[in-house]
């Protein structure tokens, strides 16, 4: 859609279709995110597997949480081993697991530890490439060969042992009774694939527990957790901001989506401890894009946030009637689904209907529009529309979208703009938040693609 605004002049730049249809784009993901999980956490083990075992040296229970050796030990070759049903979940901060020692047999030879899913189910974890294990008998730590490396103490009947693996650090860990005992490099050149918790008994009548989880543990996984993310903040605080940048920063925001109100309190708030402060342009910052039709913009968002959708389009057609000249638009499609919305959100149904067919029904056909509008008619078929599937169109942050896109049409307008498809969409520290989750994904991927999977919303609501 071409625009020439009477009032402000001629824009060179993008066509405001193009950002009314991100606008689009950013309300169809969030109907998406509201059907998944956030969390995105692959499946963590439940069981021990019987069938990948080494099952003539020992005896699984029926539960598959505990096993014990049954055999004679002879040699190194008939160690009773077992894997979870599951490889250790990698979308996460740290992953944990114990065993209880309800008897050390005759030799004490229990062994905690993680090994790849080819593992020789004969052997004792640690003793064979792509393989670690802390064992009971001598508190070795065993990694890839048969040569021991002093770890930790022994450990015997009554003692609860975990592994771990903390795929921040990049280190696995193992404790003794609720304490770590050590860590250790996860090597990727050494520990390849998915990876298994893994247990072994080598002697007579050794038995043992395995708590995946089921119960609490004797280790305090939340406070480990703290722990690490304590440690990723106190890395992050080392690297100081100049109060006079954060300053523009939030300053360019509120500007950006036209809080004046907001902006006006910010900056009486700062004067007693910052001097006023401008966006410097010598750091790729110009403030004279976002101060464009402030007033204006605070209006129409202050309309919309309320609900009161017909006198923002009365706004809009006094002020940039090119914003609104092509009813099929995607930013007129956004305000005439918002009105059907607030219709429905003061249960005037009937009213609905009508708006609907005078509104919606010429955007029935058109694939760009075609599911949004389903679900907002589908709001109809609901007693309680906000509990159903698309309650998310009842939210105040589907206001927000909205919003945004009337201020960003109108970001659009100005003559003087220099970046049309970045300074309309975004404010500078949004690039900024954009930047950060770019170098999480960047930095996970470095670690082998594992560790907690960077949300910023989550994040942001931690803060």
């Amino acid at each position: 859609m071409s625009t020439t605004n009477s009032n402000n002049g001629t824009n060179n730049h993008a066509g405001d279709r193009d950002l009314g249809l991100w606008f689009l784009e950013q309300s169809r993901l969030r109907s998406a995110r509201g059907r998944t999980d956030m969390d995105e956490d692959d499946d963590a083990p439940t069981e021990l597997n019987t069938i990948n075992s080494s099952g003539g040296f020992l005896v699984v229970s029926p539960d598959k949480l505990s096993a014990k050796y049954t055999s004679v030990n002879l040699h190194g070759h008939d160690v009773g081993v077992v894997q979870a049903n599951k490889p250790a979940p990698v979308k996460r901060l740290v992953y944990y697991f114990e065993i209880y020692v309800k008897d050390a047999g005759t030799k004490g030879q229990i062994a905690i530890g993680f090994t790849s899913e080819s593992f020789k189910m004969r052997r004792q974890p640690g003793w064979e490439a792509n393989s670690c294990g802390y064992h009971g008998d001598d508190g070795l730590l065993y990694r890839g060969h048969g040569r021991g490396e002093a770890f930790g103490p022994t450990y015997t009947s009554g003692d609860i042992v975990g592994g771990g693996i903390n795929y921040d650090s990049q280190e696995f860990f193992f404790t003794k009774n609720g304490a770590v005992v050590g860590t250790l490099p996860k090597d990727m050149k050494d520990m390849k694939g998915p990876l298994f918790p893994t247990i072994a008994v080598h002697s007579q009548n050794e038995e043992v527990h395995v708590n995946f989880g089921q119960q609490p543990f004797a280790f305090d996984l939340k406070e480990f957790e703290a722990q690490e993310r304590m440690k990723q903040q106190m890395s992050i605080e080392k690297f100081s901001l100049p109060t006079n940048v954060s300053h523009g920063i939030v300053r360019s925001y509120l500007l950006h989506y036209g809080y004046e109100d907001t902006l006006n309190s910010f900056d009486m708030a700062s004067k007693s401890t910052v001097p006023p402060v401008h966006i410097a342009q010598e750091n790729g910052f110009d403030e004279q894009d976002i101060v464009f039709a402030l007033n204006e913009r605070k209006t129409l968002r202050q309309l919309i946030r309320n609900g009161e959708i017909d006198s923002a389009l009365g706004k809009l057609r006094e002020w940039y009637p090119q914003i609104v000249q092509d009813d099929k638009s995607a930013t007129c499609f956004l305000l005439h689904c918002q009105k059907f919305i607030e219709l429905v959100r003061v249960g005037a149904l009937e009213e609905a209907v009508k708006y609907g067919r005078m509104e919606l029904a010429k955007f029935f056909g058109l694939p760009m529009f075609e599911d949004l509008v389903q679900h907002c008619v589908s709001l109809l078929a609901y007693e309680r529309p906000r509990e159903s599937s698309v309650g998310y169109l009842l939210e105040e942050s589907q206001r927000e979208v909205v919003a945004d896109t009337v201020n960003a049409m109108i970001l659009s307008t100005n003559p003087n703009l220099k970046d049309s498809s970045h300074s309309c969409l975004h404010s500078y520290l949004e690039r900024l938040l954009r930047q950060l989750t770019a170098c999480c994904l960047e930095r996970r991927l470095l670690s082998g693609d594992q560790g907690e999977v960077f949300h910023l919303q989550r994040v942001l609501k931690q803060l």
